[in-house]
């Protein structure tokens, strides 16, 4: 069975005091989740480490939102994947449309961040999407195929049992539209077809796959219970604890 998750990522929101009392809100509420839905909260780089000890002994996973694309060095305001593990954080997300967007992230770049992701024992959270224009074009296909294949193709189906793939359609982020389940749907088979094609009907059928945009406690359930469809990568609706927990609730 595939794991459900439902990761939760704060992006560039609250102070560390604000995220430690949002990290214990969730710890706290936690128990509240069915057993078999995994809950994972992505923090800014600042509070990794001061999280880490709230999510502990609890069944919160600790993710960044990002890491570098080298190992160490002078490659100042950066932070490795080494850093990032060392602080008790067990994922990273990778590729979000805003890295990709505001920050020039290329395929071949995250490739390198998922190496030394991998490397350093962090499980990655890669996000694949199309944007608006790219969708009316009816382009979406060949950009989600290009965006998934680019990566994994310098990876084996050994390292995609620590990959996790999140479709978020970049119309739908923040926007307050979002795909309807049937179009999340559509989308994500056809990653899962992908995988197969890449990999084997194995891999495809084992990886997770989150939708990420503008999932909320509204229009969670419907999303949720589409077959190919194993939770979501929650943006706005992370930031307060009961309506992430209501979209866990989901399930």
């Amino acid at each position: 069975m595939r794991k459900k998750i439902v990761a939760g990522n704060w992006k560039m929101n609250t102070t560390v005091p604000e995220g430690v009392e949002l990290a214990k809100a969730v710890v706290a509420k936690s128990a509240d989740v069915p057993a078999d839905v995994k809950l994972i909260i992505a923090t800014p780089a600042t509070h990794l480490v001061p999280v880490a000890e709230v999510v502990k002994g609890s069944a919160v996973g600790l993710s960044a939102e990002n890491c570098a694309d080298k190992e160490k060095g002078a490659y100042t305001g950066e932070i490795s994947a080494a850093m990032v593990a060392s602080t008790g954080a067990e994922y990273t997300i990778l590729g979000h449309s805003e890295r990709r967007q505001y920050y020039g992230e290329t395929d071949a770049k995250l490739v390198e961040k998922t190496k030394l992701a991998l490397a350093n024992n962090l499980g990655v959270i890669l996000c694949v999407g199309e944007t608006l224009e790219e969708r009316e074009a009816g382009k979406h296909f060949d950009v989600v195929k290009a965006q998934t294949v680019n990566v994994l193709a310098n990876f084996t189906a050994q390292d995609m049992k620590n990959i996790i793939i999140a479709y978020e359609p970049v119309w739908a982020i923040g926007t307050g539209k979002t795909a309807t389940a049937e179009q999340a749907e559509e989308i994500h088979a056809y990653i899962r077809n992908v995988l197969a094609e890449q990999f084997d009907a194995q891999v495809a059928e084992d990886t997770t796959i989150l939708y990420g945009g503008s999932c909320k406690p509204s229009n969670a359930k419907e999303l949720f219970a589409k077959p190919d469809i194993d939770g979501g990568l929650i943006g706005g609706a992370a930031l307060k604890a009961d309506d992430f927990i209501a979209i866990a609730q989901s399930y």
